[in-house]
């Protein structure tokens, strides 16, 4: 038998291994950024089209190569970062495997201009798949420039795998992110298609995270620092106030480097414990200094997780470092010495006292009207009365019960969420099909500001007022998505709104679905919107605070749940624009809600799979006072 286990030929090895390192343009800019600062620059320019798709052009004024290590730098495991096996627990550069070049060459278009410092000539060199078409001296300026076009050019399955132009230039304006945040000391600068999008300049950290966030994140920094045995801490973490649901303004930078931990992340989140809710995620830019020998940085193609050897102790340190940094700038709260233990008894007694009060005013009228029926009904003499007025003895009882509700109560679980006014009752009244024997009698009422009681012939329907008006709105935004029926109303004054760069690629990436809902949303200048309309089944008195409101709420369902875009939308703009709880309705608003909810496919469950209702027949309430 024939041998035929053979050598692959390096243009096929290459191309299996960029499968690894280049997976989008992301991570071809993120390797040629990397390549600019392990080669001293001092200043960094990224010219992109057509989302890297046609072309990502990296130039740098750093040291340059000769003719040699500019041929030799395309060719795999060629590196001048380590020489020997030892050199891998001291790593302080970003590359070191010698893998970047060679995999971007091997499934792209690849031009390199260079000159070392103080050369009168530089080198040109241009690859194709892995072959060289052109190498010779030429004048350029002293520094390196890659250029990258056509990624996947001879790989269409991986071309057709790549996202929209916005999906694909959010990713590299997220990898442009982190290299310029881990490097405030050099300018960068972002062009995309002949606009402008960031021109850093050289500074401190903190005038790199306004840059790139925007004035609005001036006011919220809280300076963190920490020196220990083990590892340095410094950086920037954000107000509790400022915290999101969503997560993607977190950086953790070891030796400069970035990486993702969610063990460190619970280190900072459990640092704001008593300060925010569970499910919110606080701003941070926390850079790590610890000796090499103690990390593992080769454990993944990306370089973006590593290995601490005592974990444990970073943990500790980075929650300490955090739990100090919000003490010393006076964010957590204060002790309130009026509520003195001392006083909380009386104080308790005086509360229960006033409360008292109030039931015995509300409900004294009812046990004398009470005591008077008991005597008329059984006093000799007198013929019996009627018992259906007992009925009315507690409509008083009720209206003034809503009346001494406390009005600031609880609204929902994230108080990020918005409150808007309910137009269910200009929807129409539709007649339950899913529910054959409830029928409305007008006693349709609240409890709690939370639930909906309605009066059935088997018994009584108890409904959530917001989940059930969740899932009224999501199907109703899921069929204006669908037929594009969605009607919009102009805005008197239309607010602007200036957004970070990755969220202003995600509106233009969900444009059209927006348009659809009703949303008319227009450019205005390279990273500001303009709002013109919105859902005119929306009573809103602040467009800019819904938008924004509702692009967090995508973003956070992008992160926790695998859903297209149209229903993804549908959910956020539902959970938003829905009655929260501790909102007050007029029995034709409540009327509305309950005939809309059951003409829905799905009226049983909610957006999280809770139940919208539960049914109290007649025989369960009968159980409970029957043994």
């Amino acid at each position: 038998m024939s041998d035929v286990i053979h050598l692959l030929p390096d243009a096929i090895a290459n191309q299996i291994a960029a499968g690894e390192v280049v997976q989008r343009p992301a991570s071809a800019l993120k390797e040629l950024l990397e390549n600019a600062i392990d080669a001293g620059a001092s200043k960094v320019q990224v010219l992109v089209k057509d989302a890297g798709k046609a072309l990502i052009q990296v130039i740098d004024d750093g040291k340059g190569m000769s003719m040699t290590d500019a041929r030799m730098s395309f060719e795999r495991h060629a590196t001048s970062k380590i020489k020997n096996s030892d050199d891998l627990f001291s790593i302080r550069t970003f590359g070191f495997r010698g893998e970047a070049l060679a995999s971007i060459a091997a499934v792209a278009q690849v031009e390199m201009k260079t000159r070392q410092k103080g050369e009168e000539l530089g080198t040109i060199i241009q690859v194709e798949g892995s072959e060289v078409k052109k190498q010779e001296p030429a004048a350029c300026p002293e520094g390196t420039c890659i250029s990258m076009k056509n990624l996947f050019f001879n790989v269409p399955a991986r071309r057709n795998f790549l996202k929209s132009n916005p999906v694909e230039m959010r990713h590299l304006v997220d990898e442009f992110q982190r290299v310029a945040l881990s490097y405030p000391e050099i300018g960068f600068t972002m062009i995309q298609n002949d606009m402008e999008l960031f021109n850093l300049s050289p500074g401190k950290l903190s005038q790199r995270i306004v840059g790139i966030f925007g004035k609005s994140y001036q006011g919220q920094l809280v300076a963190c620092q920490e020196d220990s045995p083990h590892l340095n801490i410094k950086g920037y973490i954000g107000k509790p106030e400022n915290a999101k649901k969503t997560r993607g303004e977190q950086y953790f930078f070891v030796n400069n480097r970035y990486i993702k931990s969610n063990y460190l992340h619970h280190a900072v989140t459990h640092a704001y414990e008593g300060l925010m809710s569970a499910d919110m995620n606080p701003f941070y830019v926390l850079f790590l200094e610890i000796d090499p020998t103690h990390i593992d940085i080769n454990v993944h193609p990306t370089k973006t997780e590593i290995k601490f050897d005592d974990e444990r102790t970073v943990y500790a340190v980075i929650r300490s470092a955090v739990k100090q940094a919000l003490g010393a700038h006076l964010v957590v709260p204060t002790l309130d010495f009026s509520m003195d233990v001392n006083f909380s008894e009386n104080w308790n007694q005086d509360h229960s006292h006033s409360v008292e009060a109030t039931k015995e005013n509300t409900l004294g009228q009812d046990v004398v009207n009470r005591e008077n029926a008991y005597k008329s009904f059984n006093s000799p003499g007198l013929k019996k009365q009627s018992v259906s007025g007992w009925e009315k003895l507690f409509e008083g009882a009720e209206a003034q019960q809503q009346k001494d509700s406390l009005s600031d109560i609880e609204k929902d679980e994230d108080n990020d969420i918005l409150t808007f006014s309910s137009r269910a009752n200009e929807q129409g009244q539709i007649s339950p099909k899913n529910l054959e024997d409830r029928q409305v009698s007008g006693t349709t009422f609240q409890v709690e500001l939370s639930y909906i009681v309605a009066q059935m012939s088997s018994g009584l329907l108890i409904i959530e007022q917001q989940t059930a008006h969740e899932r009224i709105l999501y199907e109703r935004y899921i069929r204006q998505l669908s037929q594009a029926s969605g009607a919009s109303q102009q805005c008197l004054f239309p607010p602007h709104i200036q957004l970070s760069q990755s969220d202003f690629a995600l509106v233009m990436d969900i444009k059209e679905e927006l348009h659809s809902l009703g949303f008319v949303v227009v450019e205005f200048g390279k990273d500001t919107i303009l709002i013109q309309g919105v859902p005119a089944d929306i009573q809103v008195n602040n467009e800019k605070a819904l938008f924004e409101g509702l692009l967090e709420q995508f973003k956070h369902f992008k992160s926790e749940l695998s859903l297209d875009k149209r229903e993804n939308l549908a959910r956020s703009l539902a959970r938003k624009s829905a009655i929260k709880k501790g909102i007050r309705l007029d029995p034709s608003e409540m009327e509305a809600i309950v005939g809309q909810l059951f003409s829905c496919q799905n009226p049983n469950y909610g957006l999280s799979g809770n139940k919208t209702f539960v049914k109290l027949d007649l025989q369960k309430i009968q159980g409970f006072f029957t043994k």
